[in-house]
């Protein structure tokens, strides 16, 4: 959990990288929607360039879906959910034992959102003030155009914050209630990560851990 450009899908990664748990990004699924063009795909840029969350029902339907396919196997959620909703409909289909969420400020995210640059075709992304590309405005490996999405320009950045202040935030109340949410606050994920991943060698069976 953690607002959009809060680090997620860094801490993700390294968790991944670090524990034996299937990564699944509810953002990853709907680019993939979206490339392909699909009626579903085009409905869901419509909500992304508007700055607004996709459905309930949609994004459960995707990530239920993707679930179903991974069988037996531990996995980490990283953007889902972000509604209640969409947490109670996970609930009725698998127990979430874990729920990690990064503090980070509005302010520190607004500027590394409208800094970020990205490469479509591969999903690299860049970020001008700390990894910036080799030659500005090219992708490090094809040498081709970076852009930036329509998501992070700063109008865009700052609708999406408030979706998520107003739909999100009861959805940590939700899993604080249940007693499995655990929250890291800091403007830098290399000083959060620490933090996150001495929480998870306490909390994960020894099963889970891999090699860091």
């Amino acid at each position: 959990m953690g607002p959009p450009g809060s680090g997620k899908g860094t801490v993700s990664a390294r968790i991944t990288k670090s524990f034996v748990l299937k990564h699944l990004s509810s953002g990853d699924i709907l680019r993939c929607n979206v490339n392909a063009q699909t009626e579903l795909g085009l409905l869901l840029k419509s909500c992304i360039d508007q700055g607004q969350l996709v459905p309930d029902d949609v994004m459960s339907r995707l990530i239920l879906s993707d679930l179903r396919g991974m069988g037996q196997s531990s996995w980490l959620l990283d953007g889902f959910p972000r509604t209640v909703s969409q947490a109670e409909t996970l609930d009725d289909a698998y127990s979430v034992d874990t729920v990690i969420n990064l503090n980070v400020p509005f302010q520190t995210i607004k500027q590394r959102l409208t800094s970020r640059w990205t490469h479509l075709p591969s999903g690299r992304v860049y970020n001008i003030d700390f990894n910036p590309p080799k030659v500005p405005g090219l992708d490090d490996v094809t040498g081709e155009p970076l852009v930036q999405r329509d998501d992070d320009t700063p109008e865009t950045v700052t609708r999406r914050l408030k979706s998520y202040e107003t739909l999100t935030e009861p959805v940590l109340e939700y899993y604080r209630s249940k007693g499995v949410l655990e929250t890291f606050s800091g403007t830098e994920t290399n000083k959060i990560w620490p933090h996150v991943e001495e929480f998870l060698n306490r909390k994960l069976p020894s099963v889970h851990r891999g090699a860091a």
